[in-house]
């Protein structure tokens, strides 16, 4: 029998049970489904983590206090008041650090905002006029606080969309005085709505001079990250390098295990948030693949029932002449073929489920999640399934084959 005949009697076997065929092929949909639901969705996560984080641009580098934490028991180390003034002052002497075009030391918090009965909770940006250009905002309304405020600490705010729609409704919120904690500021500007700037929702954010926040809000001298604008993206790597070099030796360490702040750029961070979202989803993907394991089981315990009524049928096929290779394909092809139908179901499905979380997560988080179908997961899948197909058909198959013509003619 020619592999085209073979074709058309597994075929054939398949029509015949359409319900039970189905009912087979249900664990490699859901295995398949499942895998293209993680990765597409894992995807999207990454797609909008790093349009958050190019938010602050290209050529923007983060300076942290602490040795950069490598596990659970490193994470306190963040928590140090390794950058002060004298760190600021060092990042902006050219003669020390090449290509910097702005330092914006920061400092965050969050409290009540209270204007009149009403109140918010927001998050504070201690900050300076620097800000504008690396998150390339400027205020809708009013304007934003000068380096003088700064220096004389100031009690003026400028307020995200969200904390003015709260507070004051659709009125002017410019002149207008609201209490952050325990202290008086004057509002001086407010931004109209801008989203996600990196790791901050400007909407939700009160920014006040960052003396200010230190010295009446936190009582603190040092800062929480200090942002630093490169002059071009081809100075980013060498800007970053000199600051490491000069805190080095400005704090005395000569060994770079032993550093006591951290320094990253863009580049670093989509880099980190790739790897640990490609981790996840491979974990993610390895539990869904499980499915797959239990549906090939559930083909393999099908087929060999199938084997078992269909008897006469392999003894009538031997009897006019079929070898036992003939009957091996056959049953074989039958297996390639339920998993290979529920390969592509599992696609469709998968990529219709990933379409729909898309749209429920970007309503829900109120935020730009985006679609993507992935090429991969799909070929991967129906890679996968054939193979279950293959493995887990052998057996069946083979039992198949060597059943004997003349007691298979004699089963009732």
């Amino acid at each position: 029998m020619n592999l085209k005949n073979s074709l058309k009697t597994s075929l054939s076997g398949i029509k015949t049970n359409k319900s039970r065929s189905a009912l087979t092929i249900l664990g490699i949909v859901i295995g398949i489904t499942a895998i293209i639901l993680v990765m597409s969705i894992s995807q999207g996560a990454t797609n909008l983590i790093l349009a958050q984080i190019q938010g602050i641009g290209s050529r923007t580098i983060t300076v942290e206090p602490g040795r950069e934490p490598r596990g659970p028991s490193e994470f306190g180390a963040i928590f140090t008041t390794s950058l002060k003034d004298r760190e600021v002052k060092a990042i902006e002497n050219p003669a020390l650090v090449r290509g910097v075009e702005d330092v914006t030391p920061t400092v965050i918090s969050s409290a009540t905002i209270l204007f009149r009965n009403e109140t918010k909770n927001a998050g504070i940006l201690g900050t300076t006029p620097s800000i504008l250009n690396i998150f390339e905002i400027q205020p809708g309304q009013g304007s934003f606080f000068t380096k003088t405020d700064v220096r004389s600490r100031a009690s003026v705010a400028v307020i995200g969309s969200e904390v003015k729609k709260e507070l004051f409704g659709s009125s002017d919120a410019v002149g207008e005085t609201i209490k952050v904690g325990t202290r008086n500021f004057k509002v001086i500007g407010a931004f109209a709505p801008l989203g996600q700037k990196g790791f901050f929702n400007i909407d939700e954010q009160v920014m006040i001079p960052v003396s200010t926040a230190q010295q009446y809000l936190l009582g603190i001298s040092h800062y929480n990250f200090i942002l630093v604008s490169a002059e071009s993206e081809a100075m980013v790597e060498r800007t970053a390098r000199d600051i490491k070099l000069t805190l080095r030796e400005l704090h005395n360490i000569t060994d770079p295990e032993k550093d006591d702040f951290h320094v990253t750029t863009q580049a670093d961070i989509a880099e980190r948030v790739g790897t640990i979202t490609g981790i996840l989803t491979a974990l993610l993907v390895a539990v869904a693949a499980i499915s797959l394991v239990v549906g090939g089981i559930g083909i393999m315990n099908i087929m060999l029932v199938s084997v078992t009524e269909r008897t006469r049928e392999i003894g009538l096929r031997k009897a006019v002449g079929a070898t036992n290779k003939d009957i091996l394909t056959q049953f074989l092809l039958e297996a390639v073929f339920l998993t290979l139908a529920g390969g592509v179901v599992g696609i469709l499905f998968g990529g219709l489920l990933s379409f729909a979380t898309s749209i429920i997560l970007g309503r829900v988080l109120n935020l730009t999640w985006s679609f993507t179908f992935p090429i991969s997961a799909a070929l991967l899948g129906l890679g996968v399934a054939v193979f279950v197909g293959l493995i887990f058909g052998i057996y069946p198959a083979r039992q198949a084959s060597l059943k004997s013509p003349i007691e298979a003619l004699r089963y009732e």
